[in-house]
């Protein structure tokens, strides 16, 4: 994905999902952070916002939360709610007299679509309107936002004030997505479940997990043992690696889902494809394996183009995976080929790809994907840094969708500025300004608004080994690219991006979460 040069049921804790503290309007406490003053400080900045001074809601300890009679989804949703919520209690039947948040699949406004909602904050009560679970999940994480970071261990009669009036959102795009690179560094179940959590308050939807490259193999296939106990045995620098298990991979699949987030796995091919190559000899051309790598080149692995053996380990490892994968999408790579000829690149990918059908899934691979014949419902990600590329707009022409990637805005792994302590340079350095201020639509040439289906933060770990470091180098990087895909263009500037921005730096605080502390924004504090 890019040109390396040498170097080195509810929310279990509150520490990592705790509500948002803000600032804009409200004097903070040193006790306790207000929350948002104003319905429109938010991130990602909602479509449509409407005060009502005189609508403000109390949250006491006795504010019911009520849910869609009938609707099993809608009662997942309360329950997530209900952790961030002191003594809250669910009332599916909607007969307490308190008042209550309420959490409806009916009746919203016709402009939000499937992922979008309505939000209105009355003195009466609080309802979240959508079309969707998703769509009340994503209004819930609004709803989050206005309260005080500390409202789970307040047990006074007013718990927190909730700004009146009303909002209506939805997505600029459906597709929005974070990456994390589990192969160059290994993290475990618990750091993947807490990014997670973390990325989910930001409402983006998908997490492309990178499981396999030359430094691991991070995912159990069964046919195929030695992949993970031999390939997923180290790491860059030649630490002891690691691997999921299928089972803990669909613990994961199924903790994303209750956040609402879609998982698609990628294993790499027919480079980055070492950690495999070290595993079976007979997955080399010439029958020999080589080592296991541990550092941070890339270019130089091939599967066998020619071998029949190929196609069947191809076949088995994506067999396994969509069976574990109840998403529409498996990500094959396909990127920095460098040791598999062009004309050997495309006799792999016609081989390949219908691989990926025949399993029933889309598939989705870097943009070099475009060399190949696609079918209709690929979906290339574009991760380069110029700005074009020719294959992709012939592609696009021809009705592709590009997921939209650019490393050089995008990519979480890069260094805000060169005293960053981990992360790596090539693309650039990527301050908050750099990763907020760019437009999808005029970001790759030939591809425009309708050839994007989304927007993808991706997160390389060659020098990523810890979550801290996970933590530092995602936010305020991550909101921010959150908003590209969530608001509307016309919505969105950065002067007034960096004061709301500011305002979830007590939220991060209070989450644990050590973030950068840009010299672009004026934090509180």
């Amino acid at each position: 994905m890019r040109p390396r040069k040498p170097v080195l049921q509810l929310v279990t804790a509150f520490a990592l999902c705790l509500p948002l503290a803000g600032i804009g309007g409200a004097t903070a406490s040193a006790e306790s952070p207000a929350a948002v003053a104003q319905l429109g400080d938010v991130v990602p900045v909602p479509v449509e916002v409407t005060p009502d001074p005189a609508g403000d809601f109390t949250l006491t300890p006795g504010t019911a939360i009520h849910t869609q009679p009938g609707s099993e989804e809608a009662a997942q949703v309360g329950e997530y709610l209900a952790g961030f919520l002191p003594k809250s209690r669910i009332d599916a039947g909607g007969h307490g007299r308190n008042p209550k948040i309420s959490l409806l699949l009916e009746s919203a406004d016709e402009r939000v679509g499937e992922q979008g909602y309505q939000l209105d904050v009355a003195k009466s009560g609080v309802t979240i309107r959508a079309n969707t679970a998703d769509g009340l999940f994503s209004g819930v994480q609004t709803l989050r936002q206005y309260l005080p970071t500390d409202v789970a261990a307040r047990q006074g009669e007013q718990v927190a004030t909730i700004p009146g009036g009303s909002v209506v959102d939805h997505p600029r795009y459906g597709y929005r997505s974070a990456m994390l690179d589990v192969a160059r560094h290994f993290h475990p179940v618990d750091e993947v479940k807490r990014y997670i959590d973390n990325i989910a308050q930001y409402k983006i939807n998908t997490l492309h997990l990178h499981l396999a490259d030359d430094q691991g193999w991070r995912l159990e296939i069964k046919k195929w043992p030695r992949l993970t106990e031999y390939g997923g045995s180290t790491e860059v620098g030649g630490g002891e690696g690691g691997f999921y298990t299928q089972e803990q991979f669909s613990d994961l699949v199924a903790y994303a889902a209750s956040r609402h987030i879609t998982i698609v796995p990628e294993i790499d091919m027919p480079g980055h494809t070492n950690a495999a190559l070290a595993s079976y000899a007979e997955l080399n051309c010439d029958g020999v394996a080589p080592p296991l790598y541990t550092g941070i080149e890339v270019g130089f692995s091939s599967l066998c183009v020619d071998k029949d053996i190929t196609y069947q380990f191809v076949d088995d490892v994506l067999g396994e995976l969509a069976a574990i994968t109840p998403g529409e999408y498996l990500h094959i790579g396909g990127d920095e080929a460098h040791a598999t000829t062009e004309e050997d690149y495309r006799t792999f990918m016609g081989k390949v790809l219908p691989l990926v059908e025949k399993h029933g899934k889309k598939v989705t691979g870097w943009h070099e994907i475009a060399q190949a014949d696609l079918p209709a419902s690929a979906v290339p990600q574009y991760w380069g840094t110029e700005g074009e590329d020719a294959d992709l707009a012939e592609k696009v022409a021809a009705g592709t969708k590009v997921l939209v990637s650019p490393a050089n805005k995008t990519y979480l792994d890069m260094k805000y500025d060169e005293n960053t302590p981990v992360g790596l340079s090539w693309a650039g350095l990527i301050e908050v300004q750099t990763a907020y201020d760019w437009d999808p639509a005029t970001a790759v040439a030939g591809v425009g608004e309708e050839s994007i289906t989304g927007v993808e933060a991706p997160m390389w770990t060659e020098t990523i080994e810890t979550r801290e470091h996970i933590d530092l180098m995602s936010f305020p990087r991550l909101p921010a690219i959150a908003e590209i895909g969530w608001s509307q263009q016309a919505d969105r500037n950065w002067d007034t991006f960096r004061t709301r921005l500011a305002m979830q730096g007590p939220r991060l605080e209070a989450q644990g979460i050590g973030f950068y502390r840009s010299p672009q924004v004026e934090w509180p504090g």
